[in-house]
């Protein structure tokens, strides 16, 4: 099986990510950043993974677009989706649902939130001026939970076959 990660990362916390639940899948997995590739084609592929991670509650418009441009031929494909944020329990589960159309969650194996970064070398400052005032967070900090990019990779590994049940 060939499966396709298509993410979006603005200071690196997805591409982290993506990698990380890449070394959990079985096959053949090709990593593909959307904002350097944004015409990518999926037909080659089995499983398609997307990922992206939310600012101010929104997910990257890289990743909007191609759910958009791809969402017939997405919905025909094993499905997986996750957000990286630094939001926990509903807001992070709210902006999981917001981040894609309701037609791929329909369709999705397995959907998660991998928690999220601030970088502040990577960002501006008017981005850390934001982070400071709104998160309260002064300085670099890391909350990715890798148990929920293990237990993601499980649910996309699974292989259903209905003559299991026969056994």
């Amino acid at each position: 099986m060939k499966t396709l990660i298509a993410y979006s990362t603005t200071h690196g916390c997805t591409e982290k990510t993506a990698n990380e639940l890449k070394s959990f899948l079985g096959g053949s997995v090709h990593l593909a950043n959307l904002k350097q590739n944004p015409q990518l084609n999926i037909s080659d592929f089995d499983k398609i993974i997307i990922g992206g991670s939310i600012h101010a509650g929104r997910v990257q418009k890289s990743v909007k677009d191609f759910c958009a441009k791809n969402l017939n031929e997405l919905q025909e494909k094993e499905l997986g989706l996750f957000i990286c944020c630094m939001e926990e329990g509903e807001k992070a589960r709210t902006q999981l649902f917001n981040a894609f159309p309701e037609e791929l969650h329909q369709k999705a194996k397995a959907e998660a939130y991998f928690g999220g970064e601030f970088s502040f070398e990577k960002m501006n400052f008017f981005q850390k001026m934001i982070v400071k005032k709104v998160a309260k967070v002064e300085h670099s900090t890391s909350k990715i939970d890798h148990e929920a990019i293990r237990t993601f990779s499980k649910k996309m590994n699974k292989i259903f076959n209905p003559f299991l049940f026969l056994i």
